[in-house]
């Protein structure tokens, strides 16, 4: 029943002009307000130069009726703006999100107000040629001219932002017809558009050996946003609301005592007594490091913002291009600044690195191999995102067969990945890079490290090249969670050692979640009771001042009855995770449709750290000399990833330099606490 409540609910995307458009009637709240703003700015001004200088315009050489047209038809301008502004404004801020009846009045409006755009443009076109032109001759007086400059070169602005806003705000297929919405055909035409816009783009439309990649992302952002309507605030108050949502279960699960308290412990020693010995916290922290310097001197710059540029320059090699070269490196400019950055933030020398490719294509990423006499390993470290075309390759994320010696027959893992671990793969094998480096060092093991999609790659490429090296292991950070099937993701424990920090998105970013979350914001949009004005407020003020009580329950209809305390949206606890028909892509039901055909989770054995904050009277935070946190560990399995929540440092737990600086705080940490026990 929801399931149908949702499907046939009308959607807030607004329609104009016979088409649907990339905003909302309950939109124009805080845009027209800033322009009621803007527009009785100039009114009193304008008022007072009407007042000031139209008897002067009776005397004038020529153009006098120009300049009176232009004086008193620009202040009737500006107050009949205003007051559609302001009716505007209050239509908007009517009903909540998804009673788009109580706004229906905003449509015509709006219509008005956009075609309002032709006059301004024509008085403007006018008050440019008094100030700049030569036909209008009216005496000189420096208030007016000052005022009448300005307007009309701010009034060129507004037309300007107004213009570019509807372009920004123009939906390509908003004019396709709704009624073939939900067939094969339809999807092949939203593909194609999303096909159109990934292409457009300078940094990737030469690539043409990715086509292949650029229609599976297509595919999979055309079955994600198909059918609902959702437009890009729309998004962002579901996500407040769900986050508002989340704190009220939880609060739910408290007070019922059912909310489950994972075993954490901060004592390293504890977690790692039955584990490995190549798992320690000491390795993690030195590959965490490794792994921060493949994103090289852009990263460089970020972290050193202020000494960054001086080290740089200054240890950069120039002409290096004309120079012999004493390693093979690839996709650097002619001074080394990739290099540069590297050896800077691992603190390596040129003789410790063997190989370096900086090539940044779709499925292709830079990375590195060192022989690295700290462990005595040969390491290969692999960047995670940080263009656009990585970004393509992150959502080139529905399942595909990975094939490969030791891995079971049907085994799936995420596409654009797999690309690029054989993309990988193949610059080892053409270069003989690993060859070479066994024979320098012929006693050192393989290691594999990278952060974000350099851990996704980095644990396809490690089963690709396992069978040659059977003693080869992985430092993953930061691992996305849909990467291999749970059949993989149980034999990756055993070489494969994950490390995740806190509320880190992307360890919960998946095809799947996307989808469920997708879902979920559709049925807190349809159960919130306050207008989207509103929600966006009170959003800003939980970033600054945290979610009161009050909030849990005086957002949702009296009604309505949010469940997935289980973590997964009720209505999609009956599908088959493991087999999927093709046209189930096509399901007229959004909430029922799946793109990808198995659910895909993040691999190996999993090291989960949180922090805990500790009371200034706590007598433990004394001994451990910990001035503001206390960080704990736990082992946690793939499952526990297959959700998307949404958490305030959702995002800065996935950042490289963060998750180094929790590693680093937890090996001090350690270090405290044994010192304690010492004593």
């Amino acid at each position: 029943m929801i399931a149908g409540h949702l499907l046939y609910l009308e959607m807030p995307a607004i329609k104009l002009f016979g088409r649907k458009w990339l905003t909302a009637t309950d939109d124009c709240v805080y845009p027209g307000l800033f322009e009621v703003f803007i527009r009785i700015a100039w009114l009193v001004p304008i008022v007072i130069t009407c007042i000031k200088y139209y008897e002067y315009t009776w005397n004038c050489q020529s153009g006098g009726v120009l300049v009176r047209v232009y004086l008193l038809g620009e202040g009737s301008f500006l107050i009949i703006s205003i007051l559609l502004l302001l009716i505007i404004i209050k239509l908007s801020s009517r009903g909540s999100i998804m009673e788009t009846q109580a706004r229906k009045y905003v449509e015509p409006f709006l219509a008005i107000k956009i075609l309002l755009i032709l006059p301004e443009i024509g008085w403007n076109v006018l008050g440019t040629l008094w100030m700049y032109g030569s036909s209008i001759k009216c005496s000189y007086e420096h208030y007016t001219m000052s005022v009448v400059q300005t307007l009309v070169f701010f009034d060129w602005v507004l037309i300007g932002l107004t213009i570019g806003g509807l372009a920004l705000i123009f939906d390509p297929i908003g004019s396709l017809n709704k009624k073939y919405l939900e067939n094969s055909m339809e999807h092949a035409k939203i593909s194609k558009t999303w096909l159109r816009r990934l292409k457009y783009c300078w940094w990737i439309k030469n690539d043409e050996s990715a086509k292949d990649t650029l229609q599976h992302a297509a595919a999979l952002l055309s079955a994600l946003s198909r059918g609902t309507d959702l437009i890009p605030s729309d998004v962002i108050a579901g996500l407040i609301l769900l986050r508002v949502q989340e704190k009220r279960e939880r609060h739910e699960l408290r007070r019922i005592n059912s909310l489950p308290i994972p075993v954490r412990t901060s004592d390293a020693a504890v977690i790692f007594k039955n584990m490995p010995k190549w798992m320690s916290l000491e390795n993690a922290v030195h590959y965490m490091m490794l792994s921060e310097a493949i994103y090289g001197w852009l990263f460089m710059l970020y972290l050193h913002k202020c000494s960054g540029c001086f080290n740089l320059m200054k240890n950069l090699t120039c002409c290096a291009c004309f120079r012999r070269k004493r390693i093979p490196i690839k996709g650097d400019n002619c001074c080394y600044c990739y290099l540069t950055g590297v050896k800077y933030l691992s603190k390596l020398s040129t003789d410790n690195i063997l190989f370096a490719s900086f090539k940044n294509n779709l499925c292709e990423i830079p990375f590195f191999v060192i022989a690295d006499d700290k462990t005595n390993k040969i390491v290969i470290i692999l960047r995670g995102s940080l263009s656009l075309r990585d970004v393509i390759t992150d959502i080139t994320a529905d399942s595909a067969i990975f094939e490969c010696e030791g891995v079971p027959p049907g085994a799936q893992a995420h596409r654009g990945m797999i690309q690029g671990a054989k993309m990988i793969l193949r610059q080892l094998d053409n270069h003989e890079v690993l060859e070479r480096a066994f024979n320098m060092y012929p006693h050192y093991d393989l290691l594999i490290t990278g952060h974000s999609l350099g851990a996704g790659i980095g644990t396809l490429l490690g089963f690709l090249l396992r069978q040659r090296y059977p003693s080869l292991k992985v430092y993953a950070f930061a691992t996305p969670a849909g990467l291999v099937s749970r059949e993989l993701a149980r034999i990756s424990e055993e070489f494969i050692f994950t490390i995740g920090v806190g509320d880190d998105f992307v360890m919960r970013l998946s095809v799947d979640s996307i989808e469920n979350l997708r879902t979920r914001l559709l049925m807190v949009l349809r159960a919130c009771r306050l207008p989207k004005y509103r929600v966006v407020l009170n959003g800003l003020g939980y970033v600054l001042f945290g979610i009161p009580e009050k909030d849990l329950e005086k957002m949702w209809k009296s009604n309505s009855v949010i469940k997935t305390i289980s973590g997964e949206s009720p209505l999609l606890n009956d599908r088959n995770i493991n087999r999927l028909e093709e046209n189930r892509i096509y399901e007229p039901d959004f909430t029922k449709r799946r793109f990808s055909q198995v659910r895909l989770y993040t691999s190996g054995k999993i090291l989960h750290i949180t922090e805990r904050n500790v009371d200034k009277s706590d007598s433990k935070k004394k001994k451990l000399k910990i001035k503001e946190k206390i960080f704990e560990m736990r082992w946690a399995q793939p499952e526990e990833f297959t959700e998307l929540i949404v958490m305030p440092r959702m995002l800065l737990d996935h950042l490289p330099e963060n998750v180094g600086k929790v590693l680093n705080r937890l090996a001090e940490q350690q270090k405290n606490l044994s010192q304690n026990i010492d004593l």
